[in-house]
C-alpha cells in the first residue's frame, strides 16, 4: 500500500489541528508546540473558545498551563481545520461519531488523522478508529492516513514536559513513522506499531480495570490484592485483543502493562477515582455527575462485556465489574465473587 496523496515526511513547518480540548487535547497542544508551525484547537462552545483563546489557559480541564500563542482557538470546525496537515482527535469516544460527521466536510484530504481517543462505541462495538475512517468516507476504510496514539500519560506530566513514552499505530507502518518523528521532542518519545487493533484495545480496556483497581482502594484491600487484578487484568485485556487481532507483544508493552499500571495506579487517574468512592459506597449516578472529564471505563466496560459474551471469551473483572457498574452489584461481594471461583491453572 503506497502513502496517500500529499503524504510528508518533512513536517517541522506544518499545520496541526486539535479537535478536542480537554485536559489531553490541550496537554499535547502545549507539548507539540515546538513541532509545527501553526496550531489550531477546536473547543465545543464559542463560550469556551473565547474564554481559552483570551486567558490562553484552559482554567476548566488543565489549569496552570499556558497555550502557545500560536494556538489558534475555535468553536468553528471549517477554521480549525483549515491547511491542516495533521489532526488530533481527543474528544470523548461517545461524542466522537456526531463530531466527525460534521468535521468531514473540513478535513483536507492530505490530513493524517491521528486518534489519541480510548473507547470503543457502544452499541455497534466499533473501535475508535474504525468510526473515523467510516465518518470520513467509504475511500477511508482501511486508510492508511489514520493513525493511533496510546501509553502511560497523564495529561498534566505531558503538559508540564515530563518525560514520557508511547505509542504510535497505523496499518500503514510508514504513517505511523511519519507521525513519530512529526511529534518527537526531548520529553515526548514515541514507539512505531502496525497493531492498530492490540493499542486501541489495550488502551480503552485497561479503563475498565483501572475502576477495579480503584475499588479495591476504596475498599481498604492493600497492594497484594490491587496486583494480582493488575495482573489478571492484564490476561483479559490479552484475550480480548488477540481475538479481536491484536499482537500479544503489544499488550505486554507501553499500550498494554504501560498504560494499565499508571491508570489503576495513578494518583491522577478518573477511573480509578471511579473505582475509589465506589468501594466506599458511593452510587455511579453521584460519582459522574461530579466529574467534570469522562471516565472512558464506564460505557467501555458495557462494551467489553458485549464482546466477551459475543466471542465466547473468559472476562471475569470485566464481568464484574459490569454488574457493579450497570446492575448496582455491592463491590466487596464482586471482589468475593472472583476470589470465590473455581480454581485453575495460570
Amino acid at each position: 500500500m503506497k502513502p496517500p496523496s500529499g503524504f510528508r515526511l518533512n513536517s517541522g513547518e506544518a499545520t496541526l489541528a486539535v479537535v478536542g480540548a480537554g485536559s489531553w487535547g490541550t496537554a499535547l497542544v502545549i507539548a507539540l508546540a515546538s513541532r509545527f508551525e501553526r496550531i489550531r484547537l477546536w473547543v465545543r462552545t464559542v463560550e469556551r473558545a473565547k474564554e481559552i483563546g483570551e486567558l490562553r489557559e484552559n482554567r476548566r480541564y488543565l489549569p496552570g498551563f499556558r497555550l502557545p500563542e500560536r494556538c489558534f482557538v475555535s468553536a468553528d470546525l471549517a477554521d480549525a481545520l483549515v491547511g491542516a496537515d495533521i489532526v488530533i482527535c481527543a474528544i470523548p469516544s461517545c461524542y466522537l461519531r456526531a463530531v466527525f460527521e460534521r468535521a468531514k466536510l473540513h478535513v483536507p484530504a492530505r490530513a493524517t488523522i491521528v486518534s489519541a481517543t480510548k473507547g470503543v462505541e457502544q452499541g455497534t462495538l466499533r473501535r475508535m478508529s474504525q468510526i473515523l475512517a467510516e465518518t470520513l468516507g467509504a475511500d477511508a476504510v482501511g486508510s492508511p492516513r489514520i493513525a493511533v496514539i496510546s501509553g502511560p500519560t497523564f495529561a498534566r506530566e505531558i503538559a508540564a514536559g515530563e518525560p514520557a513514552a508511547v505509542v504510535i499505530a497505523a496499518e500503514h507502518m510508514e504513517i505511523a513513522e511519519h507521525i513519530q518523528h512529526a511529534f518527537a521532542t526531548p520529553a515526548f518519545r514515541l514507539y512505531a506499531s502496525a497493531d492498530v487493533v492490540g493499542v486501541e484495545m489495550g488502551a480503552a480496556l485497561k479503563n475498565v480495570i483501572a475502576i477495579g483497581a480503584g475499588i479495591c482502594g476504596g475498599l481498604g484491600l492493600g497492594s497484594n490484592s490491587v496486583a494480582a487484578l493488575i495482573t489478571r487484568g492484564l490476561a483479559e485485556i490479552t484475550r480480548l485483543s488477540v481475538a479481536l487481532g491484536g499482537q500479544l507483544r503489544t499488550l505486554s508493552g507501553l499500550a498494554g502493562l504501560g498504560d494499565l499500571v499508571l491508570t489503576a495506579t495513578g494518583d491522577l487517574s478518573r477511573n480509578r477515582r471511579v473505582g475509589i468512592e465506589l468501594g466506599q459506597g458511593r452510587k455511579l449516578a453521584q460519582i459522574l455527575a461530579e466529574m467534570t472529564m469522562v471516565a472512558e471505563g464506564v460505557s467501555t466496560c458495557r462494551a467489553a462485556h458485549q464482546l466477551g459474551r459475543e466471542r465466547d471469551i473468559a472476562l471475569p473483572i470485566i464481568d464484574q465489574m459490569y454488574e457493579v457498574l450497570y446492575k448496582e452489584k455491592d463491590p466487596r461481594k464482586a471482589i468475593r465473587d472472583l476470589m470465590d471461583r473455581p480454581l485453575t491453572s495460570e
